[in-house]
């Protein structure tokens, strides 16, 4: 196959279409609990996957972003929605799917004084409070750059601290448009200064040279980055960012060898990777016996 034919998706991005009963007792709580997610904003393609198996990313703080990345699905505006009452349903709805690792993102909201930092801070303690077994993964944005911000996110004690750097520095601002580099690299230089796991991801297929790859990963084992997934770039609509190429299974594959070999503790590289897609699985050895005794000293328990 022509991977710079990108008119037609290869056999290997082929998604699972929702089914079962897993799925529809998640839609039901969705539904039921008001709850966006980025599953089904960003349009991933692994909803039916992740649905069937009892696991969704929870957005919060609305589903209107006040930031227009080239690369997303998500609608871009004024949010008018600022839900107070939002943590608390949250932490039910993750009651109610009994999960183990619970998955929380956000929409950027730039037009708050505080970047929403005090919903996320008030969503992870709901969450700990009604799930104190469940760990806690949160994608948050770059806040961008307050670390006082940041610092809000981090004194609620999430057990991972996930922030994406999406591509690499050459293409962040006809990318990204808003974020920058060396911002994102040092939320999570700050974070891992705290002594928190951090994670992030990239995409490929956007245009990227293969020594720019390997200088953004570079880039970010310096940083203390513990796990980092790397998946393909698919463009939501005709008006989003082209797709340079298909990158096939033995490339993602290369990158994860290769990122294990230079120090990321792991790397989950693949066309249908997400930063949310079995996260459960990506951060177990981060969310075991010993990480949550690392995490009840750092909260004084």
């Amino acid at each position: 196959m022509d991977l710079t034919d990108t008119t037609r998706k290869p056999s290997w991005l082929r998604a699972k279409l929702p089914s079962g009963p897993g799925y529809q007792a998640v839609r039901k709580l969705v539904d039921e609990h008001q709850l966006h997610t980025v599953c089904q904003s960003a349009q991933c393609p692994n909803l039916g996957e992740c649905w069937s198996r009892g696991t969704a990313t929870v957005m919060i703080l609305g589903n209107i972003c006040t930031r227009s990345c080239n690369f997303c699905a998500i609608q871009t505006g004024r949010p008018t929605e600022y839900d107070i009452a939002e943590p608390a349903r949250v932490a039910d709805a993750v009651a109610k799917m009994n999960l183990k690792h619970c998955v929380i993102t956000s929409v950027a909201r730039d037009e708050l004084a505080d970047g929403g930092a005090a919903i996320w801070a008030a969503t992870i303690r709901a969450i700990r409070h009604r799930n104190p077994s469940t760990a806690i993964e949160v994608l948050v944005p770059d806040f961008k750059g307050r670390m006082d911000q940041v610092d809000t996110v981090l004194d609620a004690k999430p057990d991972i601290y996930n922030h994406n750097v999406e591509t690499v520095e050459r293409l962040q601002k006809p990318v990204r448009v808003q974020a920058r580099y060396e911002r994102s690299r040092s939320v999570l230089r700050h974070a891992k200064s705290r002594g928190f796991t951090t994670k992030t991801g990239i995409m490929l297929g956007l245009g990227e040279r293969k020594e720019e790859i390997e200088q953004t990963l570079r880039d970010l084992v310096d940083d203390g980055v513990d796990i980092l997934t790397i998946g393909q770039y698919l463009q939501p609509t005709p008006k989003h960012w082209k797709i340079d190429r298909w990158v096939h299974p033995d490339e993602f594959e290369h990158w994860h060898k290769w990122g294990l070999e230079i120090g990321f503790g792991v790397v989950e590289s693949g066309a249908m990777v997400r930063s949310s897609y079995h996260a459960d699985e990506q951060s177990e050895k981060y969310t075991g016996e010993e990480h949550l005794n690392r995490s009840n000293a750092l909260a004084g328990v």
